[in-house]
Formats: C-alpha cells, structure tokens, sequence
C-alpha cells in the first residue's frame, strides 16, 4: 500500500490498518519461525506497511 493512499484514509481507518498489521507482523513471525511459511519477504513487506500506516497517522498528529 502507498503512502499516498493511505493519506486519504481517515485517523480511525488508519488505526484499523495498524491494528489488522500488528497481527499479521505477529503471525508471520511465528509462522516464519516455526518454518510454517516459507517465504520471509511477506513478513518483511507487512512490517514496511505497518511503518507506513504508523508514519502517516503521526504527519495527522502535527
């Protein structure tokens, strides 16, 4: 997802997004480590999203 997508969602859609991130970071993870699920570019391209979602809910903040 692209920041510029993101900045026209609303701070409670946003913290939604950021809720529904923080578990599937979580699973992956998990999944990752218990070699469940093979593929490591999920977990890293979930945690690239979560830093957008976290990003563009703080540029609200100020």
């Amino acid at each position: 997802m692209k920041a510029k997508d993101l900045k026209q969602l609303s701070a409670q859609e946003l913290q939604t997004r950021a809720a529904e991130l923080r578990g599937l970071v979580r699973d992956l993870r998990f999944k990752v480590t218990t070699r469940q699920h093979s593929k490591v570019r999920d977990l890293r391209q979930a945690r690239h999203d979560l830093a957008r979602v976290l990003t563009v809910l703080n540029q609200d903040k100020k």
